[in-house]
């Protein structure tokens, strides 16, 4: 069994209006709710087959040099929509994405 590029697992990062308001909550003191998010949430689309702890090995694999450690991973397989294109149906492809929490003191991107 060979073993996967980090790259192969992980895409790319999922940058979204949602996905950059995660990644801000943990600067958000003011609301009490959000106050106790002390940890860094980032998205990224992932390999449908990858499993949990390939997606961790392969974002600390990448952003070694920053020296992240992976606290928890959450995935999500998202089904493909229904597209209508010149009177057609098809599909939008589906994808899986993973919501990686990083320990409290590592960031991916400074600010």
């Amino acid at each position: 069994m060979h073993k996967k590029s980090p790259y192969d697992v992980v895409k790319s990062r999922y940058v979204t209006e949602k996905a950059r308001v995660m990644e801000e909550l943990k600067d958000n003191g003011s609301n009490p709710c959000v106050a106790r998010c002390q940890s860094p949430k980032y998205v990224f689309l992932v390999d449908k087959k990858a499993n949990k702890r390939e997606i961790a090995q392969a974002v600390e694999e990448i952003y070694g040099e920053k020296n992240v450690t992976v606290k928890s991973i959450n995935t999500i397989t998202m089904k493909p929509k229904k597209r209508r294109v010149r009177g057609r149906i098809g599909f939008k492809a589906g994808f899986k994405k993973a919501i990686v929490t990083l320990a409290k003191e590592d960031a991916i991107e400074e600010v």
